[in-house]
């Protein structure tokens, strides 16, 4: 068979997946006729996953005063003063204690299988070796104060004193350790003046438009595509890419961001892209700060089903503090939060990540690593319950059980969040599982079986006395229990 007719009918496969996908996903519908999204495989890896980390960190974590580079703009009272301060930060920071092998050890001694990292945030800092450069940027202060003037910087990391490529470390210690990776990329920029146009641009020219500077929305357009095809160019293989934010639909760029969506997928296939800024092109949804759950099962009695229907895959992002990056004396959610919420997203079909930002320094808040570790020995013991399942076909029995399923549909893992208190008995009853006649029953991290009896509606598990003590469980927080089921 020629090279041509292999091409052929690799595409013609790759199409009728499409039209399945389309078929499932009503988001991924409006497309060009000839494009592809990233696939069942991609996406079958990505429910393996689970659970992955969201690192925010750029030169914000050095104010530390807000969410990520939001503090420049008017709503977070950025005052002119403080944007020039701003932009002169990346002279003088040297997060000399930026280890990549120490943040991905920490990734697998916490159960993370993939993390995403901002390689550029919307302050428009390159934390990359890109090679593109600013042509023009606005001046805050001084003599020529709201002046837009030449600029030659790449605006990176390598025009820092660190000068090394933060992306290109993380990337390779990532795949040393078999950790998908994300790259986490904003379609805005508010340090280049020829990137003026967003809604949340504290720049923002309504007189500056495609008819009235086409050389400056070329240099956009041009420096954007050029920023992605180095980003999956330049690093191999990347597992997803999460754009974030979008230009304004009246900009008249559609067309040129559809064909940038297009090089990219070309150059990285199987690569899924987050949704937001480029519409039905994308592969998936991230909900942030709430759980979507389908319409099937929002009727189960869990009291924690929130969110609407997302009509594309999705993963949910919450904050592991009160903020995505580095604040200063933050708030950190505990342990079994991340616990609860993973099992909570697993259950309703999602992927769950969590976000944290390292400090100035390039480490890691001890509480954050604390957060971690605890949830990544709860995970050696309870992981076969989260990783690699998929949704059963009800959520879960109140706010106290949700369910898990093995893909071959053979097992079905009951996640108990909190042990009954004492006066209801050492008893756990399901009414949405039928075990198999015969089968044992197991908790994960105990080898032998539990007793258990089935009745006409209802499963009941005995809870060994000794598990009183929360000291003797096989792990703490939530516990799971392998029950094997009639297909």
């Amino acid at each position: 068979m020629s090279k041509l007719i292999k091409a052929d009918v690799t595409m013609a496969r790759r199409l009728a997946e499409e039209h399945a996908l389309q078929a499932q996903f009503s988001g991924y519908r409006g497309v060009d006729d000839n494009y592809v999204h990233a696939g069942q495989a991609a996406l079958e890896r990505f429910w393996d996953w689970k659970f992955g980390i969201r690192i925010h960190w750029s030169v914000y974590s050095i104010t530390g005063n807000g969410p990520e580079s939001w503090p420049l703009t008017a709503g977070y009272n950025g005052t002119p003063t403080f944007r020039a301060q701003y932009e002169e930060l990346y002279k003088w920071w040297n997060p000399s204690h930026f280890d990549a092998n120490d943040w991905t050890d920490l990734m697998q001694r916490a159960g993370l299988r993939f993390f995403s990292f901002t390689t550029k945030h919307h302050d428009g800092f390159s934390l990359f070796a890109t090679r593109t450069k600013v042509r023009r940027r606005r001046v805050h202060i001084g003599p020529d104060a709201w002046k837009i003037v030449p600029c030659n910087l790449h605006y990176s990391i390598m025009e820092s004193p660190f000068k090394r490529d933060i992306v290109k470390e993380l990337v390779r210690a990532a795949r040393r350790r078999d950790l998908g990776v994300s790259l986490y990329f904003s379609h805005i920029d508010w340090f280049d003046s020829d990137f003026r146009i967003d809604q949340w641009n504290y720049q923002r020219d309504s007189a500056y438009t495609r008819q009235s500077d086409p050389a400056g929305f070329a240099r956009m357009t041009a420096r954007h595509r050029e920023q992605l095809r180095e980003l999956c160019t330049n690093y191999g293989p990347i597992d997803m890419l999460s754009l974030d934010m979008n230009f304004p639909p009246d900009a008249g760029i559609d067309r040129d961001l559809i064909e940038t969506v297009k090089l990219m997928r070309r150059i990285q296939p199987a690569m899924l892209i987050r949704q937001r800024g480029i519409g039905p092109y994308g592969d998936y949804a991230t909900p942030e700060g709430y759980v979507p759950v389908s319409a099937a099962n929002a009727a189960d009695g869990c009291s924690s089903a929130s969110g609407a229907v997302e009509q594309r895959p999705w993963k949910v992002i919450f904050p592991g503090g009160k903020h995505f990056s580095h604040v200063w004396n933050d708030e950190y959610k505990p342990a079994s939060w991340i616990i609860e919420t993973l099992a909570d997203v697993a259950a309703k079909g999602g992927v769950f990540q969590v976000g944290y930002g390292p400090g100035p320094d390039g480490r890691f808040d001890a509480q954050i690593v604390s957060r971690l570790e605890e949830t990544g020995d709860w995970l050696k013991v309870n992981g076969e319950g989260i990783y690699a399942t998929r949704p059963y076909r009800v959520v879960g029995e109140g706010a106290e059980v949700r369910y898990t399923r093995s893909k071959d549909g053979k097992h079905v893992y009951a996640i108990m969040l909190r042990w009954p208190a004492p006066q209801f008995g050492m008893q756990l009853c399901l009414r949405q599982v039928r075990a198999r006649p015969g089968s044992a029953i197991r908790m994960l991290g105990r080898k032998e079986p539990l007793r258990w009896k089935q009745d006409h509606q209802t499963l009941r598990i005995e809870l060994p006395e000794d598990l009183r003590d929360e000291a003797k469980r096989p792990s703490h927080y939530a516990s799971i229990f392998k029950i094997a089921v009639v297909k």
